[in-house]
């Protein structure tokens, strides 16, 4: 499944184009220019859903989006996703430099990252989904695939060095 996300915002929107392969595309736009940059998404990927976050302007983004697509709006819990999005934008850019000495959670991207959390809700959504039709047990492969995302870090090797096993 094809799943187009969006992000909503008074200002800017976060949208990302997600399959369980991975991320298609991904884009930030002015909210003024959303139905036009949904409408081209949707003629090169052709999604079969399309997700809102329920938070800060999502009942007018809506109420936009049904009068020119005929898929209906999938309205998803967005609590947290600007923090999960800020680690999947340090996945995909990692700091480099001096930058690399300072801990991911104090840093905040250098731009804006709306498209990221577009993203991250698309993930849930595809594992939710997943889950829905085949059981948890057969999501795991998307799920475990989704958390490699986030996989910045091995585990911990602990005193030993031998991981926490050894």
């Amino acid at each position: 499944m094809i799943v187009l996300a969006v992000d909503p915002g008074r200002r800017k929107c976060g949208l990302a184009v997600v399959s369980s392969a991975g991320v298609m595309e991904r884009s930030i736009v002015a909210t003024e220019q959303l139905e036009t940059a949904i409408e081209q998404m949707f003629g090169r990927h052709s999604p079969g859903a399309l997700v809102v976050g329920g938070s800060t302007g999502s009942k007018e983004v809506i109420k936009r989006l049904k009068r020119v697509l005929s898929l209906s709006p999938r309205v998803v819990d967005e609590r947290y996703t600007t923090e999960r999005a800020r680690k999947r934008y340090f996945v995909d850019h990692p700091p480099r430099g001096i930058w690399k000495l300072i801990p991911l959670g104090l840093q905040v991207p250098p731009e804006p990252y709306d498209d990221y959390a577009a993203v991250v809700m698309a993930e849930e959504f595809l594992v939710a989904e997943a889950g829905k039709k085949t059981g948890s047990i057969a999501s795991e492969d998307l799920n475990a695939k989704i958390r490699g995302h986030f996989a910045v870090a091995g585990p911990d090797p602990g005193p030993s060095g031998q991981g926490e096993e050894g």
